[in-house]
């Protein structure tokens, strides 16, 4: 029977673009990188954190033996010589003057030279969890350099085996620094150790050099390309809807308004330069009241008709600078469109135009062309609340398929999230080690049992009967039919009742977006969402109503333009066919994969109400 064999490790190499080596290549080995043991190679990244390390002083060389003892007859004219200095000092000091005096004392302060160290760095480049161990010697850079957290290096050098027993299996003998970026120590926000995720929101700029969020970072990169894998692998199409629409796409959603016509206001120059010097509307308004006073005393009297028209106008001027100020504090502070009429036909688009709140409605015109189709890409909602679970910018996953129902939908949300948590399970193991150490014992057990359980399928009605039959636990929002399930109800069904991923069908028709097909009860609609255990509502999909007149109906029941979507009806005039999908935000599944709590902290520059510092 042959014996097996160990697997090749490839040697460290340099990165095509960078001329480096990614950590990765070193620390990722299955022996720790100790096979790459006097290996050459240059490295980059940001310093984790340090030491330094004193060398021992190197101790001097023993005295040399006394000289013999001369005899007086043995001495020389110069030995001779060199006893009377002393007495020539004397005699220079007393008769010596101005610039060939001799000093008593040398002026000479001399400077004591530093101690030789060694500067310890744990340095990262993101590309995995563990750090490389780097050894630089004083005598190549300065400590107070290279040390600080957060300092740039480009380092070449020689790996070897660490000089002291520990965590790492190799280390790095630093011999050339070839690049090195300082850092500011009392500025630079993560020279603090541990900080708590929510002070990180304000340093978003900075925080993927911390390992926590690089590792999220790197389990978000490997769910958005298994995305990918799951639908190429499927058939699917990848394609690209509008980020600016004139469609509202769900009939009820809070939008942001897309347009160049606040540019078109108060001008800069017609603004008073007394606001850029501080003055605030409260102050002028102030005065408005004293001028006022002066203005109805000079009235009353009559005595001065020219100083009264004068009053008057520098009254009527305040006004004026009051009306501006106010306008320029609207149109910083945003300006909706209930508080100023816009004339859209001058506008960019000449029409009102929105981020786009959903792609489903265009994805579904290339799905009745192409067939199953997804897109990825950004969202928006202009929601005025803070969640921790929704963000005012997302990435969204949206699928349509031609020729297909509700229970094929389904089929395909419960086949594709099993997909991805079996990718990272199988890509980001370093990573979720980590998560499981620092932030979430259980997303492993959580993630296999994604994958290995069935998920069960409730309809509204069955969820609504089920969660009134609870005994013993109070609900914050009542229970009741046509009342949309809240997250409390939502994570009751998931994790006390089920305890496992549950998908609630045909809710009713005022719950959900216009398009969804009506079954034939008339009240409910094919829909579903999918509930994951600890973030909620993942997924939510639908079949789109193919029927023209029931669309119409519907449409005219909730009062939508119906000139803005005719477009959309195009698609039931003209070669209508059953089309089904769903949409996913990909923050609350990175939630899932990570244990995160807020999906704040799982994006690079999160978008949030009240918040976009960058």
């Amino acid at each position: 029977m042959a014996s097996e064999q160990a697997p090749v490790e490839m040697p460290a190499t340099f990165s095509k673009y960078t001329k480096r080596v990614m950590l990765k290549t070193i620390l990722g080995r299955t022996d720790g990188g100790v096979g790459l043991v006097g290996q050459r190679v240059v490295i980059g990244g940001w310093v984790k954190s340090s030491r330094e390390i004193r060398k021992q002083p190197v101790t001097p060389p023993p005295a040399a033996p006394a000289p013999p003892v001369v005899s007086p007859k043995d001495v020389t004219c110069s030995e001779v010589f060199q006893s009377r200095i002393p007495l020539f000092r004397s005699i220079m000091k007393v008769f010596g003057a101005g610039e060939y005096r001799i000093r008593e004392k040398l002026d000479v302060v001399v400077q004591k030279a530093p101690q030789p160290s060694v500067s310890i760095l744990q340095v990262s480049d993101g590309s995995c969890v563990a750090s490389l161990q780097v050894l630089v010697d004083s005598a190549l850079a300065n400590p107070c350099q290279v040390m600080p957290t957060g300092t740039c290096v480009l380092i070449e050098g020689v790996l070897q085996q660490p000089s002291v027993q520990g965590k790492h299996y190799v280390e790095l003998q630093a011999e050339k620094i070839l690049h090195l970026g300082l850092v500011d120590e009392s500025k630079y926000p993560l020279s603090k150790k541990r900080l708590p995720l929510e002070s990180l929101r304000d340093c978003s700029h900075f925080r993927p050099r911390t390992t926590t969020v690089a590792s999220v970072m790197r389990i978000h990169n490997s769910l958005t390309w298994a995305t990918h894998a799951f639908f190429q692998d499927q058939g699917f199409l990848h394609v690209q809807v509008p980020i600016i629409t004139s469609t509202d796409s769900e009939g009820f959603s809070e939008k942001f308004l897309v347009t160049t016509l606040l540019s078109k206001g108060i001008k800069d120059d017609q603004i008073s330069p007394t606001e850029h010097a501080g003055v605030s509307v409260e102050a002028i308004r102030a005065s408005m009241k004293e001028k006022t006073k002066k203005v109805e005393e000079l009235s009353r009297t009559n005595s001065n008709k020219e100083a009264l028209v004068a009053a008057q106008q520098d009254l009527k001027k305040t006004n004026e600078l009051v009306s501006q100020l106010e306008a320029r504090q609207k149109a910083k502070s945003g300006v909706t469109i209930e508080t100023r009429k816009f004339d859209f036909s001058k506008d960019f688009f000449t029409r009102q135009t929105y981020l786009t709140v959903s792609g489903r409605l265009h994805l579904e015109s290339q799905a009745c062309a192409l067939g199953n189709v997804y897109s990825f890409g950004p969202r928006f909602k202009a929601e005025k609340l803070e969640s921790k679970k929704s963000l005012a910018e997302t990435w969204m996953i949206d699928v349509e398929m031609a020729f297909s129902e509700l229970e094929d939908a389904m089929d395909c949300a419960n086949d594709f999230l099993k997909f991805v948590c079996k990718r990272i399970l199988e890509g980001c193991m370093e990573d979720l080690q980590f998560v499981l150490k620092r932030i979430d014992k259980s997303v492993m057990e959580r993630l296999q049992f994604t994958i290995s359980s069935s998920f069960v399928r409730i309809s509204y009605a069955e969820a609504i009967e089920i969660l009134r039959q609870v005994a013993g636990k109070k609900f914050q929002s009542k229970i009741e039919l046509g009342v949309s399930l809240t997250e409390e109800h939502e994570s009751y069904l998931v994790d006390e009742i089920y305890k496992k991923t549950v998908i609630v069908y045909n809710h009713p028709k005022e719950l959900k977006p216009f398009y969804v097909r009506l079954n034939d009860d008339g009240k409910t609609v094919a829909t579903f969402d999918v509930i994951l255990p600890k973030v909620g509502a993942l997924i939510r999909g639908s079949q789109s109503e193919e029927r023209f007149n029931v669309l119409s109906s519907r449409m005219k029941e909730l009062g939508l333009q119906k000139q803005q979507y005719e477009w959309y009806l195009d698609l039931r005039r003209h070669g209508s066919a059953k089309t089904s999908g769903f949409s996913l935000m990909l923050e609350p599944l990175v939630l899932y994969a990570t244990g995160l709590n807020d999906v704040k902290d799982v994006v690079p520059f999160a978008r949030s109400f009240g918040r976009a510092n960058n």
